[in-house]
């Protein structure tokens, strides 16, 4: 009966271990989401292919995260104001500069440029995902390769879910860096459990005690601690100096709109623009829900070009 049990328990340390493995392997390794993948599904794959074409050129960052020196993909997309200022776009986990294009119709006629990369382990990009501990550094250094003409026309920081806080992050990191104007949080998160736990429930796949176990073995990996300290993205909210407009689903599965509401709260000049209904990957490909989400970015970068900083809430319908 003795042996029974110790090799029970043997049994159940197995499987304890080989699912916080898989835990580990699949947020690190997301879903890639590249040109080959968007021609499948009959998607535009880049700027050329949409059905209004934007002129663009390709280009690579070159950046050293974690000790790993990467070639990150960039595309700089042509806007139609000469005079408006560069938007920034950083995806969300296991999307890619791809999803930059849906995005185009509110960003283009208000800046002059707009750059979409792919973070590491994400679409074309080299390496693994960073799970939102060094994205910001790599956003970083892609504000510093802009020439000083394009700084002064300033930096709108554009991020979708794990992008979201990777763009607060490094608006609030360079507090003292005039040329960011404003940041735009999408379907933003907290705490970095939420998004993973939720997915990973919506997958039918089980979260304890594989979850928090691989989550402590991450956050040391990765030089954020087990308990990963400091990530909560209202706290780095709070630092912001520029003005930032939170846009959330208020059906929002994975990300809930709560997180959105506590970050834009927390912000010194924050605005949360709530779209009634829709979740966390339909607010730009729903028709019910991307003409409030085109009118609400085009008009708080309006807004933050003329000083106005960001509209009441309830100002976008």
């Amino acid at each position: 009966m003795l042996g029974f049990v110790v090799i029970l328990l043997a049994g159940l340390v197995v499987l304890l271990a080989a699912m916080t493995l898989w835990t580990i392997r699949r947020l690190r390794r997301p879903p890639r989401r590249t040109y080959a993948s968007a021609v499948a599904r009959g998607q535009p794959g880049d700027p050329s292919e949409l059905p209004t074409p934007r002129q663009f050129r390709s280009w690579s960052l070159g950046v050293t995260l974690g000790g790993r020196a990467l070639e990150l993909p960039v595309w700089d997309i042509a806007g139609d104001d000469p005079a408006g200022p560069v938007a920034i776009c950083t995806p969300g986990w296991g999307d890619s500069r791809i999803g930059a294009l849906p995005r185009l119709d509110a960003l283009a006629p208000v800046c002059s440029r707009v750059l979409a990369w792919d973070p590491p382990g994400q679409g074309e990009a080299p390496g693994r995902c960073d799970l939102g501990t060094r994205e910001h550094l790599a956003l970083g250094a892609l504000i510093e390769s802009l020439t000083d003409d394009a700084r002064d026309r300033g930096v709108i920081l554009f991020g979708w879910s794990l992008g979201a806080g990777a763009a607060i992050v490094g608006a609030a990191s360079r507090a003292d860096d005039a040329s960011v104007l404003a940041v735009i949080a999408e379907a933003p998160y907290r705490l970095p459990t939420t998004p993973a736990r939720n997915v990973v429930r919506l997958a039918g796949m089980p979260w304890t005690p594989n979850g928090p176990a691989a989550f402590a073995i991450l956050g040391t990996t990765l030089g954020v601690g087990p308990a990963w300290r400091g990530f909560d993205r209202a706290e780095h909210a709070a630092r912001l100096r520029c003005p930032l407009l939170v846009l959330h689903g208020t059906a929002d599965a994975v990300c809930p709109i709560d997180d959105g509401r506590a970050i834009a709260k927390a912000a010194p000049a924050g605005v949360l623009i709530a779209i009634e209904g829709a979740d966390h990957n339909d607010l730009w490909t729903d028709a019910r829900f991307r003409p409030q989400c085109v009118r609400a970015v085009a008009d708080f970068i309006r807004g933050v070009r003329l000083g106005t900083g960001p509209a009441p809430a309830g100002a976008y319908g």
